[in-house]
């Protein structure tokens, strides 16, 4: 079994997910080619998951987006998701939860109510998705949850989950930041939003390869920003109160790190004073390792509308898919971001 699409990205995952080739170079198009890694894979068809087969072309799709698109990266997946049911002339009904969980609830509600047949959700949390998925199952409507995972049972409650590796990204953040750093020295962390598992796992990836490769460089701060580029200066504002002398900054996502430097420019520090590396690949985070403020960038590819479609038109059709699929994540360095910039999203 494979599912196969052309999207953009290269990846580099290491997870009993379906996962692609790296090709090591920022924002590449590529095949991504979903197939069992690690032992046998878990997939999902309709006789397991209970409905009946149709026609994608005639159905109603419905995305619930969970952010204000603000980040580059919610403008980036949103504008995927959108393409690619225009270039399939799919009906796309779409919400956004403005970051506001109750609403993304009510949100998803009101999608299955106005005919969703198929459903993408972006989560803005892994918890509570209790209401929705009960109101699912009563209409035998498949669910894709793509970017982060719900706490919830694949092939019984959702079909497929389509993101990142998050804890191969953290540990391609924590390879960056030993080299930039020598492997040794103090350092912090910008956790993400808690409460989904793209925070926790940035954080164990992070952290487990750290211990392994570069004891002497000590995590001694840690705090949350949120995911928000004004959270991550202010916590940074902190952090270079407490502990000047601190040697990196890993932001789990570009708008932290952006703050980070903000708060880094106005405390007199120098590009290079303070290595930071962060996980996204957005344009702004990548122009900054062109600035000489940032020195690593590990891609989270946004761009989730073809894997999205094909992986409910596979499923709809009758076929197996992946309950797992692993997109195809890049990264950026000095070697690659001036020639690569353009490549951000």
């Amino acid at each position: 079994m494979s599912l196969a699409v052309a999207a953009a990205g290269c990846a580099k995952s290491e997870d009993d997910s379906a996962k692609g080739q790296d090709t090591g170079k920022g924002g590449d198009s590529g095949q991504i080619v979903a197939t069992p890694s690690g032992g046998a894979q878990k997939t999902c068809a309709i006789g397991e998951f209970g409905g009946k087969k149709l026609d994608l072309k005639g159905a109603t799709v419905g995305f619930s987006q969970s952010e204000k698109e603000a980040n580059p990266f919610r403008i980036a997946e949103t504008a995927s998701i959108k393409a690619e049911a225009e270039k399939r002339g799919v009906k796309l009904l779409t919400a956004n939860a403005q970051s506001q969980f109750s609403k993304q609830i009510s949100d998803v509600q009101d999608l299955i109510a106005k005919g969703a047949d198929v459903l993408v959700i972006a989560p803005l949390n892994s918890d509570g998705w209790g209401p929705v998925l009960r109101a699912a199952s009563a209409r035998k409507i498949p669910i894709v949850t793509i970017d982060r995972k719900i706490n919830a049972m694949a092939c019984k409650d959702y079909v497929s989950f389509i993101g990142s590796d998050f804890v191969e990204q953290g540990k391609r953040a924590a390879d960056r930041m030993i080299e930039a750093t020598g492997g040794k020295g103090e350092m912090a962390i910008l956790l993400g939003a808690p409460g989904n598992n793209v925070t926790t796992e940035r954080t164990k990836g992070f952290k487990d390869r750290i211990k392994e490769k570069a004891p002497e460089l000590k995590v001694v701060f840690q705090q949350t920003g949120e995911f928000a580029r004004e959270k991550g200066q202010s916590v940074t504002e902190q952090l270079i109160q407490s502990n000047p002398k601190i040697t990196g900054i890993y932001a789990e996502n570009d708008e932290m790190g952006l703050g980070a430097v903000n708060a880094l420019k106005s405390a007199g520090k120098k590009p290079g004073d303070v290595k930071i590396v962060t996980i996204d690949g957005t344009r702004n985070a990548v122009q900054g390792i062109v600035d000489g403020w940032i020195d690593g960038v590990i891609e989270s590819n946004p761009r989730f509308g073809p894997l999205a479609f094909q992986t409910l038109d596979t499923f709809t059709k009758g076929e197996k898919v992946p309950q797992n699929v692993v997109i195809q994540d890049s990264a950026y360095t000095d070697d690659n971001a001036k020639s690569d910039l353009s490549k951000a999203y």
